[in-house]
């Protein structure tokens, strides 16, 4: 018998022991077991990887890897830490808050402004001004640095972001985005005069051999789609409303620039250079359309482009 049981009632269970821990019996299965356990648990893929890696889930009591086929009578055990106190500082940093409930969260984040804490980047970042703003009440599914966080942004790319104040939403967020429900319309200003009207680019993405710290097109990457269609074609560059199908780190700079049209601004897949002085690629996340991780009803967010993208759009058409 398959036991399924809900985070809240797995965190009833074995308080004393400062875990909460489950057993499941594999009942007929063939499938990998990070996918088999995001899709019959309330656990995203990504948390459920992590705990793997950690031997916090293991299969008749030995360690697996993620990609480990789990079998008819397999016993997996999950083990499910007590959320730690995060030592994150709150910090009073002003918000440009576009939707709010008691679940999530949706910010139009500015460009230059760091998602999370990172190394380097201690202070000053997103999930610094969120804590302040939501009394720490946020999500650990993200871990530490990362509560409530669902997905990202660059940190020169502004729009919109969503973030998760409890384990479900941000479970059921996930989901969404795992399964491709939630629709990313973004606008980017590209050098270069594209001439399709519209256009898709698949092309996988994985991390850089030449350096590690960039991502580039490769075959041995992961699947990333991009769909853009041209708003409107200056001298020597071109507006788009870019939709993208996979989240993958910077996806749209990498498949901008290996078609030949980088993203204006962008110092790191081009060389950066552009008649206007900007720092930081001219991308912005408009709009988001999605269901509510909780009560289901569809939801339609937009940003406005900051006021220096929308300088750069009038000084190019002045110039015709």
């Amino acid at each position: 018998m398959t036991i399924l049981l809900s985070i809240e009632e797995l965190q009833k269970i074995h308080k004393s022991k400062g875990n909460n821990v489950k057993t499941i019996v594999v009942k007929e299965e063939n499938e990998r077991i990070d996918s088999y356990l995001a899709k019959t648990q309330e656990l995203s893929r990504v948390m459920v990887t992590k705990l793997i890696e950690q031997e916090q889930i293991q299969v008749n009591g030995k360690k697996v890897k993620p990609s480990y086929k789990v079998q008819t009578g397999d016993s997996i055990t999950i083990e499910i830490p007590e959320p730690k106190e995060t030592t994150l500082k709150a910090q009073e940093i002003p918000l440009q808050i576009v939707y709010e409930d008691k679940d999530i969260i949706v910010v139009n984040k500015e460009k230059g402004m760091v998602v999370h804490p990172a190394n380097g980047n201690p202070e000053g970042t997103l999930v610094n001004a969120v804590m302040a703003h939501c009394k720490g009440k946020l999500s650990g599914i993200g871990g530490e640095l990362r509560p409530g966080i669902v997905h990202r942004l660059d940190k020169d790319t502004s729009g919109l972001l969503i973030i998760a104040k409890n384990d479900k939403a941000h479970i059921n967020m996930s989901k969404s985005i795992q399964n491709r429900e939630v629709k990313k319309i973004y606008i980017a200003l590209v050098r270069g005069v594209v001439p399709e009207n519209e256009a898709t680019i698949n092309m996988p993405i994985g991390r850089s051999t030449k350096d590690r710290k960039k991502m580039a097109v490769t075959k041995n990457g992961k699947e990333a789609i991009t769909h853009f269609q041209v708003l409107k074609r200056y001298e020597k560059y071109t507006l788009l409303q870019i939709k993208i199908d996979t989240g993958r780190t910077h996806q749209i700079r990498v498949h901008m620039a290996e078609i030949g049209y980088p993203v204006v601004g962008d110092s790191v897949y081009s060389n950066g250079k552009n008649e206007f002085g900007v720092e930081g690629q001219m991308l912005h996340a408009k709009s988001l359309d999605f269901e509510h991780p909780i009560t289901k009803q569809p939801m339609h967010l937009e940003a406005p482009l900051p006021e220096y993208f929308e300088e750069v759009l009038e000084q190019l058409d002045k110039n015709g």
